[in-house]
Parts: structure tokens; sequence; C-alpha cells
């Protein structure tokens, strides 16, 4: 679902999926690094599964994931539905294919189909304004109407927010951009569509999906909405134990509490029986066991490429609730869905004509991706009796092959110093009397990989040249070769200290106002946690983000001018703002260090 999306698990989203820290607190429980490779809940039955079970069990080692799930199909039947690891650490409980996870935004697909269906049946018009349908929408379009097919291609210029209704009546979500613009990623709007599937079809999301989807595709163990009462049949979600600290990949996890949401940007809960089912349904283009659940034309509009959409692939594009791409020349339909304690990852081959869903029971700011994406070449290699692909190697976030860009002496006005050290592809810390080993989680950003020791804020090189993105993958996290600037500075939270190279400015402006927004905020949300504002080189930040100012105490997240997620500072007392909201979002002053 991927709600509130700057939070310290947003923070780390940027972690590349093969990448894991050698230390940490250990997890939640009884898990412990010594503990045994996760087993597969049945075995393996031909190559690839023994291929695919050994590369699973070391990649939830390596990505301290306690438990996974896994459904593989064709276009004509489920091939493998199976469990790994954990289900509940402390009970040493095994995942089995019975186990519910949630699938996050993959959910996002199947309100696109009901939709779809709606469309077939009279009831909808993609191209009409939404106002039309739902004119008590409490959103502001100064760049145009917003029509129902923006909202299901992530185009509508609305924010990226997680409800719909604000904490103040009057708040209204205002669009950034015309609508067809750009590709913006919009739970929210998700949202709003699943309010416009209950109005048209007459009765609630639940019911509606079960109607329209699950029962046609014999879907019997999945739940339209999350809720305590289908506790019992699902996997224990684990979450960071810190909420306000960076989470290095051996961090130390902790149980996550009662989610109970009908959002349809992602209340969906299945198996992977189910979900065999459900992708084996797109690998016949909308034909289900009993029949169509979408005509070819509907199906043709929900897997049609509309816009890049780089934030799933640099290849990719999205279509209406998933994400359009290619895989060795093959076009594929993808998505992921990240909840409090849940990661999923889907890959539809349907030139190859198999499929691929995964699910992981812990929330690190990644996706189960490598593990469907290699799934589908298996699979894909088998069918075309071609050799079984090698797994791409697993690589440390520890590994850091340019270690030496970063190592030397770095010093505040103040004097103070921040001393970093190459040994080989490994870059170290040394503060506070120790040596601490720092983990990339970034481009030119490093992240402490010891509790509570430099562990508030990430660490933010500079270099000496204005654009060194294509160095080194933010998105994926990956060495890259190139020809990057110099490391000239580092920012940890609002200290900045210099390196040898330096020539800029020392000392910076600041807005006289900045002071009342500096501080320590927290959410009672669920999807909230922790976010801190501070300046830093005359800027100010929020979770490591610049922020850009539209007005007043309202600021713009980064410096894209036609981005409408916002951060807004409210109800200033004695100095000091007391609200922020962050995309909607309420997060209260807290003055605790």
């Amino acid at each position: 679902m991927g709600l509130a999306r700057l939070t310290r698990r947003r923070f780390l989203s940027a972690s590349a999926c093969s990448a894991f820290a050698a230390v940490g607190g250990p997890l939640h429980g009884q898990l412990t690094p010594d503990a045994p490779p996760p087993k597969p809940s049945t075995r393996a039955a031909n190559a690839v599964e023994a291929k695919l079970d050994a590369y699973v069990a070391g990649y939830m080692t390596a990505m301290n994931a306690p438990g996974m799930t896994l459904g593989l199909t064709d276009s004509s039947k489920t091939l493998r539905a199976v469990g790994y690891g954990l289900a509940n650490v402390d009970a040493k409980r095994p995942v089995t294919p019975d186990h519910l996870f949630e699938i996050g935004s993959i959910s996002k697909s199947f309100v696109a189909l009901a939709l779809l269906q709606l469309r077939e049946e009279g009831k909808l018009d993609l191209h009409k304004p939404i106002l039309d349908y739902l004119p008590w929408l409490p959103i502001a379009e100064p760049f145009g109407p917003i029509e129902v097919r923006h909202l299901l291609s992530h185009t509508s210029g609305l924010p990226d927010a997680g409800e719909l209704f604000l904490s103040g009546p009057e708040g209204r979500h205002t669009q950034g951009f015309a609508p067809g613009d750009h590709f913006h990623y919009c739970n929210l709007g998700f949202g709003i569509l699943g309010q416009l599937a209950a109005k048209l079809d007459g009765r609630p999301w639940r019911e509606c999906v079960r109607a329209r989807i699950l029962v046609p595709l014999d879907m019997d163990a999945t739940e339209g909405v999350i809720t305590t009462a289908a506790r019992a049949r699902a996997a224990v979600g684990y979450e960071p134990f810190w909420d306000d600290e960076v989470y290095a990949r051996q961090g130390r996890l902790a149980v996550s509490g009662n989610l109970v949401t009908d959002h349809t940007a992602g209340c969906i809960q299945s198996t992977p029986g189910d979900m065999a089912k459900y992708l084996r349904m797109m690998l016949n283009r909308g034909k289900g066991p009993r029949g169509r659940i979408v005509s070819e034309e509907s199906f043709a509009l929900f897997s049609t490429p509309y816009i890049k959409a780089e934030e799933f692939s640099p290849t990719a594009s999205y279509g209406y609730g998933v994400a359009v791409d290619t895989l060795d020349g093959h076009t594929i339909l993808r998505h992921t869905g990240g909840m409090i304690s849940f990661a999923s990852s889907m890959h539809v081959d349907l030139d190859g004509g198999i499929a691929a869903f995964a699910s992981i029971n812990a929330m690190q700011g990644y996706r189960p991706i490598a593990v469907t994406e290699y799934a589908v070449r298996l699979l894909r290699a088998e069918r075309e009796a071609k050799p079984l692909p090698e797994a791409a190697a697993l690589t440390n976030a520890e590994e850091v092959k340019d270690a030496a860009d970063y190592a030397g002496t770095f010093t505040a006005a103040d004097g103070g110093e921040l001393v970093f050290r190459a040994d080989e592809d490994r870059l170290s810390l040394q503060a506070e009397g120790k040596s601490i080993p720092l983990q990339r989680s970034g481009a030119d950003t490093f992240i402490s990989t010891v509790p509570g020791v430099f562990a508030s804020y990430g660490l933010v090189f500079q270099r000496d040249v204005a654009d060194s993105s294509d160095h080194v993958s933010a998105k994926a996290g990956k060495n890259k070769a190139a020809t990057p600037g110099k490391v000239v500075q580092v920012g940890y939270g609002p200290r900045w200290y210099a390196g040898q190279g330096y020539s800029g400015p020392s000392e910076f402006a600041v807005s006289d106002d900045y002071g009342a927004f500096v501080g320590r905020y927290r959410s009672d949300s669920a999807w909230g946690g922790d976010a801190r504002a501070f300046v830093r080189q005359g800027k100010l930040f929020l979770l490591d983000t610049e922020l850009t100012r539209i007005g007043g105490g309202l600021f713009r997240l980064g410096d894209e001018g036609w981005n409408p997620d916002t951060v807004e500072f409210l109800c200033v007392a004695e100095g000091k703002a007391r609200l922020v909201k962050i995309v909607g979002m309420d997060f209260w002053r807290v003055e605790i260090p």
C-alpha cells in the first residue's frame, strides 16, 4: 500500500533488494544469525523448484525475512504454492500455504478490474470526471478536471496521501499538475476509486470484490479487507523494533499490531494458492475457470502502458492498477505491495505464459521482487527447454566498492569531526570510541548498523559536481561504473561537515521562522512513526528530504515544481510549531531528543 511514504520505512526504500547488512541486533524472538536456513513447506519436485528453494533460503537469510509465501502458475494450472520460514517467530510456527499474507498495492489491480467490469455494464465512463460520480470528494482541481482514467493510471495530479478525509473538516487534497502530465504514485487515488466501485456496485468493497473477482476465480481463502477476525489465519507481521532510527538490514524486528482497514489502495489478504489463481486469470487475458472476469477489450485497457513509471523500473510504464514492463524481451505485468509489516511482489509473463507471486511478513523497505523475477526466468527456461539460469549473487549492503571515495576527515564549523575509514570494500565511521560499520542506503547515503549510535539520520555525502546521480542508482542501490565528482562534504541531520577540497561557503543564511519548524514530531497512525525537521546549510529538511517553500509554513517535498506532496507546519505557540501535516497525515511535536 505504501501510505505515509515519508517515514523511516520510506527513507530506506532506496535500499537494494539484493543487499543486506552483516551486523545488528537479533530478530524478535528466537531467530538469530545462526538459525538454520528457511525450509520450504513442501519438498522440491523438480530442478526448477530445487534451484528456487536454494535461492529463497539464501535470500531470506540475507534480507532478514522471517517468513515467505510463494505461488507459481502457468496458464492452465497452479505449479506450486509453498511457504518458507516462520509465520510466528516466538512460537516457531512455520509458514504454510494456508497462511494469509497482506498483498498491499497489488490490491490496486483488483480495483481496476472491478471498475472495468462496471464499465462493461454501462455504469462507468472512464473519461468522465470523478466529481460527476462523487461530488462530495474533498479535492481541489486547480489544474483541470480529474477523470477516472487519471486515477487508475496515477496521473491525476493528487498527492500520495493515505486518507481521503483530513483531520480539518475544511481540508482539501490539491492537485500539483494537470491530469495526464506526470506519473505520481497515488494511494489516495485508489482510495477514491474504491469509493467509486462501492457506489456504482451498490455494496461495500468487501462484497463487491468477493462477488466480482474472488468467487468467480474460486479464491475461497482470500479476504477482501483486513480485519482482526482473520488474524488467526494470518502470518504474524513484523516491523523495525525502533521506528525513530534508521534501520539496517539485519536490525531487530518486533511484532506489528493489529491492522483493520478497507482502504482499497491495499486491503486484500491472500494465500499463495489463491494468488496463483489470480495471476492465471491475467495469463489468460481476463478469463477465469467459470468464464471471463473482463472482456478482451477491458483486459487490453487494463494492460496498456499509458505513462512511463520509472518508480517500478527504468523500462516500466503504468496501465490501470498494474505496471507494464519487459523482461528478457517478454511483456510482463508486475506490481509490488508494501504494508506496515508485509511486502509483496508479482510478475506475470504474458508472452511466456508463466507467473509468480511472493510475500514476506516483514516490512523493511524492500519487496521480494528478486524472488518473483527469478522464478519467472526459471519457469520460462524450463518451458523453452533451455539451461536453467543462475540467480544473481546476493550482495552485502556493507560492501562499498568505492569506499575510498568517502574516506577522510570532515570538519564542522565548531571544530567537530567525523572520520570515515575505508578497508577495501567496507566503510566505517570512527566515532564515540567505536568503529561503526556503514550500510549503503542510496547513491551517496549511508546508515549506521549499530542501534543507537549515529542512528537518528542518514549520513548524506555530497560531491563537488551538481549531478552525480548516475554514479550509483539510488533506487536500485547498485554500484555503477562512472566518473563521479569528489566527495567534499557530509551531512548528518542538522550537522554539516566539510572535507578536503571543499571550496564553497561556510556560512549560510537561514529564514527567521525556520526555528519554529525544527523539532521532532510523532504520529499516532501505524503508518506514521517518527519525523524530525532540521536546518542544514540554510535549508529545511524533513527526514533527510529537502523541503521547498511554497508560502508561510507550507512546503513541497523535494524540488520538483509539480510535486503535489506537501508538508505544512501549523499551530505555532511559544515560537514552536506544534503540528505538522505530512502529505495530509498529522504529526505532533514531542519535546524528546
